[in-house]
């Protein structure tokens, strides 16, 4: 083990306001984030936020830091920051800082805080073997990533294109409903198969669905207007609407991406707590495709989404071999050589 501090370049850690200011040239490490900085969140508003590292993986324009964020830039001839990235998301560099965090509470962490962690210190060859071994799997991940944006994209193209071809127009509400999603809190919730969206996205699982899936999730307090896809079964809860499409004419993928290019999120109520307007929503005038020219899209759109499906339920797996190597690495459990093995039938 080794105090943390030993491991920066700099003795001293700096907390600075993010501002647009002209830096000179000798100040540009000392204000500007670098790859491989880490940053430490301060505060958060749950226990579990405080702490909370995260790595700047690469840097594209002159970038400064909150007050609320602590930087820590690693002397690279002792340390690899990949592998204390990777460290302060297993459990044993979590336990620390949350020991740190007891300790300190609504305060915050401070850079002294860190300077005195001590934290494990193998070897920098093995340090940069066990951060190519964890690296490799979130590569994959990041890959399929790009690979599901790069679908949705195209799906979204195509969809524009069938509906500039359309000759009849209508309001949103004759072609669809967006009807109010159901309370359901966390203490009420059995973890299980079913995702649970609120309007940020899924937010935890139960084990009954309120709807079949596919269906489609729109934001209606919180993040306003944002757009989600379930395939299967799902439960959305009382921050936002579900969608229910009238007849058969319009297929419930095509909806979806209607509804993504609408900008559902410049729609927000005047009330005291924003939402979604939903009247305003349902009153926009929108191009309908004829039912041949949607029967195709549809099944264009299903093919994009298996693809999909496909993607993230393999980072799903890569997800979980990752979570249970990293606590095996750091411990010394498993061999840097035996998990590269088991890393390669996976990438």
């Amino acid at each position: 083990m080794i105090n943390m501090g030993e491991l920066f370049r700099y003795p001293m850690l700096r907390e600075v306001e993010m501002a647009r200011v002209e830096i000179d040239y000798g100040d540009r490490e000392r204000y500007l984030v670098d790859a491989g900085d880490l940053l430490f969140a301060r505060r958060s508003l749950t226990v579990e936020g405080a702490g909370k590292c995260a790595i700047v993986a690469s840097v594209d324009q002159e970038t400064t830091w909150e007050g609320s964020i602590i930087r820590a830039r690693l002397d690279r001839s002792k340390a690899d920051p990949f592998f204390y990235f990777y460290y302060f998301l297993s459990q044993v560099g979590r336990r620390a800082i949350e020991g740190i965090v007891e300790q300190v509470a609504a305060a915050g962490i401070r850079g002294s805080d860190l300077r005195e962690l001590r934290v494990l210190h193998p070897v920098l060859a093995e340090q940069r073997a066990i951060a190519g071994v964890l690296g490799a799997l979130d590569d994959k991940i990041a890959v399929n990533e790009r690979i599901v944006a790069a679908a949705m994209e195209l799906g979204a193209a195509k969809a524009a294109r069938v509906s500039a071809s359309a000759m009849e127009s209508a309001v949103l509400g004759d072609i669809l409903e967006l009807k109010y999603g159901k309370s359901l809190p966390a203490a009420r919730r059995v973890a299980g198969e079913i995702p649970v969206f609120g309007s940020g996205g899924i937010s935890g699982t139960h084990i009954e669905a309120l709807l079949e899936g596919p269906g489609i999730v729109v934001g209606r307090k919180g993040t306003v207007g944002s757009v989600y896809w379930s395939e299967g079964g799902f439960f959305p809860i009382d921050t936002t609407f579900y969608v229910v499409c009238r007849g058969d004419g319009v297929s419930m993928e095509y909806a979806y991406f209607l509804l993504k290019g609408l900008g559902l999120e410049e729609m927000n109520s005047d009330s005291a707590v924003p939402g979604l307007n939903r009247d305003r929503a349902l009153s926009v005038r929108i191009k309908v495709p004829d039912a041949h020219s949607i029967k195709r899209f549809t099944v264009e759109a299903r093919e994009l989404f298996a693809m999909s499906r496909v993607r993230e339920q393999e980072n799903q797996t890569l997800a979980t071999l990752r979570g249970t190597l990293l606590p095996q690495l750091m411990s010394g459990r498993i061999r840097v050589k035996d998990a590269e093995k088991i890393v390669e039938d996976h990438v």
